[in-house]
């Protein structure tokens, strides 16, 4: 197949791998460039950001991304207009005015606070139960016309729940890019406020103390079971426990955001050995005297505006971790199981090679093919899931198409530069860390990137691309090595000593896992996956963000 990565459109394009890491499935591609797309279209008008929306393309399978321009024709530039020009048009043209003036309201009253109480009293009980209506279909006793209604509605519920996942992080990214742009005009420095945030996400840590009960329950009757049924069957409580944990977490996906990974239903054994082996610990943060510290840093002028900020931010961040499963992985596991379904009917009449060919069709021809229609043969779609399984061993490029000029933020009114400073904050924080491979110490190579906790941890490194692989393949207390995580990850990292990334940065889902879990990491070491071999045993320093190589 070709290799010749071209940019899907003008402009420079910038590659996103902190969710999607190439192979991405046609009906993914298709939710996420619309729903993006869609809900920044939305939210940045309100919000008052000087963009338009954020356009997103797939190339080879992989995410790339570009700000859309406002107001101005999208004919990127190497030289930005003339900065007197740029400055009359901010604060002339009607739509900057427009978002000048939200930029302010949203800069003088955060309007984070009433969207957060929505979302935990109507948006996520409504959206839950949307969730388990669909979990509820009996898949096998539709007809076909009845699954394809099924899908047709799944694929609808999806696209409303993706927008709403991106509109909702205008409102948690938001407030935490505040508290870290506050932080850098006090002297501290973003891994150090964000550490005032551990324990504020208990929607991370909820699914785990769920299964410690279960696992008290098992205790109390000396049980040692082998499989799930075991568990249900040694104890009333423990069977209560674990089919209220399925029920709610059962086909939400563990492995990944792709349709083509599984959810948890389909993993027991991933289940049944967070049971036996997980602990349930989690990090005891001791967020009073971590906000003293940190206050104590802040000009005594400013300590009232540091705890409202730190207050918003704490709240935001619970948001943010209880959104994706609700919105995302919990309906994305919902069309994957409709959709396997579908899938074995078709690899029963020979309308498929492998029932999970079926990942292959975009949303048009699933619903068609199901329905006993579609041009696509069983070996076209087979020659797709070979073209998509070797995308993933791509090495995409960074960026697409030429550098494009972009207005410097002091040609803005203020309140919009404030905006497009708190973007870039978070997206820094977010994204790959930019650092550099520290120099060798003798012939010792050394990895950086952002540490995450302060105590050092020597392990055997176990290499994975994803959380499934991980299972398989981890021991308890070994240190994964792996590409990027998501929130479904906890349910491996509960067993790991250590972790390191090579992707994310301090904000991102693997360093918020690590926060709340307590577990010693580095994210964002760029070569980790090349650098550390599977079986290697190697020390994660966090306090420097440094991974060394332990010689025996």
């Amino acid at each position: 197949m070709s290799t010749n990565f071209t940019a899907p459109g003008p402009g420079q394009w910038e590659l996103d791998r902190s969710h999607f890491t190439g192979g991405t499935t046609p009906i993914m591609k298709w939710l996420l460039s619309n729903a993006i797309e869609s809900a920044y279209l939305k939210q940045w008008a309100l919000l008052g950001i000087p963009a338009e929306t954020l356009s997103v393309s797939f190339v080879h399978g992989f995410m790339y991304t570009r700000l859309r321009p406002l107001v101005r024709p999208d004919k990127p530039a190497a030289k930005p207009p003339p900065t007197l020009l740029l400055k009359v048009v901010s604060r002339l043209h009607p739509e900057f005015r427009r978002r000048t003036a939200a930029a302010r309201r949203t800069l003088a009253e955060s309007p984070a606070p009433p969207v957060i109480a929505d979302w935990h009293a109507t948006l996520r009980p409504r959206l839950v139960a949307q969730n388990l209506a669909f979990q509820d279909v009996a898949l096998k006793e539709l007809d076909d016309a009845g699954l394809v209604s099924h899908l047709e509605a799944v694929l609808a519920h999806l696209g409303n729940t993706f927008e709403e996942h991106f509109r909702l992080h205008g409102y948690d990214l938001g407030p935490i890019g505040q508290l870290l742009m506050a932080g850098n005009e006090w002297g501290i420095p973003s891994q150090e406020m964000l550490v005032a945030l551990g324990g504020a996400s208990p929607s991370t840590i909820e699914p785990l103390k769920a299964l410690a009960r279960i696992r008290a329950a098992l205790a109390e009757e000396g049980a040692t079971p082998s499989s799930l049924s075991e568990v249900e069957a040694a104890s009333q409580s423990a069977a209560e426990e674990l089919r209220s944990y399925l029920r709610l977490r059962g086909s939400v996906l563990f492995s990944g955001y792709d349709l083509d990974t599984p959810t948890l239903g389909e993993s027991p054994g991933v289940i049944l050995a967070n049971i036996l082996n997980g602990d349930g610990a989690t990090a005891t943060h001791d967020a009073e005297g971590i906000t003293g510290v940190l206050r104590e840093r802040v000009p005594r002028e400013e300590r009232v505006r540091f705890d409202e900020l730190l207050h918003a931010a704490r709240e935001a961040m619970d948001l943010r971790d209880d959104n994706g499963p609700v919105t995302a992985e919990w309906p994305c596991g919902l069309l994957r199981l409709g959709m396997l379904e579908a899938g074995s009917r078709l690899a029963s009449s020979g309308r498929l090679h492998e029932p999970t060919h079926v990942f292959e069709l975009d949303h048009a021809e699933l619903l068609d093919v199901v329905a006993g229609g579609g041009q696509s043969s069983a070996d076209d779609l087979a020659s797709r899931a070979a073209e998509r399984a070797a995308e993933k061993d791509l090495d995409p490029p960074l960026t697409l198409g030429p550098p494009e000029a972009l207005p410097p933020p002091e040609v803005l009114p203020k309140p919009l530069a404030t905006t497009v400073a708190i973007v870039q904050t978070v997206i820094t924080e977010l994204s790959m860390g930019n650092h550099a491979e520290e120099p060798a110490v003798g012939n010792e190579p050394r990895l950086s990137g952002n540490g995450v906790g302060t105590k050092t941890f020597i392990g055997v490194a176990r290499v994975a691309e994803n959380a499934a692989e991980a299972f398989e393949r981890l021991e308890p207390g070994e240190i994964l090595v792996t590409r990027t995580t998501s929130p479904a990850y906890n349910m491996v990292l509960s067993l790991v000593g250590g972790l390191v990334t090579a992707e994310g940065g301090p904000m991102s889902h693997a360093a918020v896992l690590s926060r709340e879990f307590g577990i010693p990491a580095v994210v964002g070491a760029p070569d980790a996956m090349n650098a550390i071999a599977d079986g290697d045993r190697i020390e994660i320093d966090p306090f420097h963000g440094v991974v060394r190589p332990v010689v025996s």
